[in-house]
């Protein structure tokens, strides 16, 4: 199974596979995640299918005890890494798609940005997070892709990369979402959609402050729009290990 990196580079039309990081509405989304995380007092953190690391960067500036990891069928097994684009981050890697290399209760957060839903077994993945969480740990998914999207919908039909593309995407609501999480071993506590304006804009006036503050507001007043928000590009949530 190729790595998230992989799997974009490979999708039709793909701009690349750093379009993230060279985005600033999209960096304002990670911000976002980053102060709420902060915030919440996360203890010690796994940034679970790190990729590039720019989340782990973010929070370990930010004073966050981060462990960061990949999965990577090539690198040998508990390799660990200096990452190319951010070189403060050190990242294991795992060769199996489930199984973290970690022991039980090792964590008081789990971070997944863009990961929950192009793992191979979801339900396995996420036995595996309840385990290595301490008991009342929290675990923060973000990005999870609306099955109602109405962006994923334009994808489609352009010939865009589009979650559900490749073999083990799977896109979500909120109800699918939450009942997936409940099923094994979380409560969750907040879950809503996200983002209603394509977020990975590289063309230099979408780089300029004034447009990127006022384009992230109208993004954020959109998706708070009732109704409307269910066509928004993501799901969204924060849940508890139970005992």
């Amino acid at each position: 199974m190729p790595t998230k990196e992989e799997q974009e580079r490979a999708a039709p039309r793909d701009r690349g596979a750093d379009v993230h990081l060279r985005a600033r509405a999209q960096m304002r989304e990670y911000e976002r995640a980053v102060d709420r995380i902060v915030a919440d007092g996360p203890g010690r953190l796994l940034d679970w299918g790190c990729g590039f690391g720019q989340l782990s960067h973010m929070l370990k500036a930010r004073g966050v005890d981060v462990t960061s990891m990949e999965w990577h069928p090539e690198i040998p097994e508990g390799e660990v890494r200096r990452l190319e684009r951010f070189p403060d981050v050190e990242a294991r890697y795992t060769q199996d798609p489930v199984r973290l290399p970690y022991e039980d209760g090792s964590f008081d957060t789990v971070l997944s940005m863009g990961v929950l839903e192009h793992v191979q077994q979801p339900e396995d993945s996420l036995d595996e997070l309840h385990r290595v969480l301490r008991p009342g740990g929290r675990l923060y998914v973000y990005k999870l892709p609306n099955r109602f999207s109405y962006l994923e919908w334009i994808a489609r039909r352009a010939g865009f990369y589009y979650h559900g593309q490749l073999e083990h995407d799977r896109v979500y609501t909120p109800a699918t979402a939450k009942a997936l999480v409940e099923a094994h071993g979380f409560v969750v506590e907040e879950i809503a959609l996200a983002n209603m304006l394509p977020l990975g804009l590289t063309h230099p006036l979408t780089r300029r402050r004034r447009f990127v503050d006022a384009y992230w507001r109208a993004n954020r007043a959109l998706a708070a729009v009732p109704g409307l928000d269910r066509l928004a590009t993501n799901v969204e949530l924060i849940a508890r290990r139970t005992p």
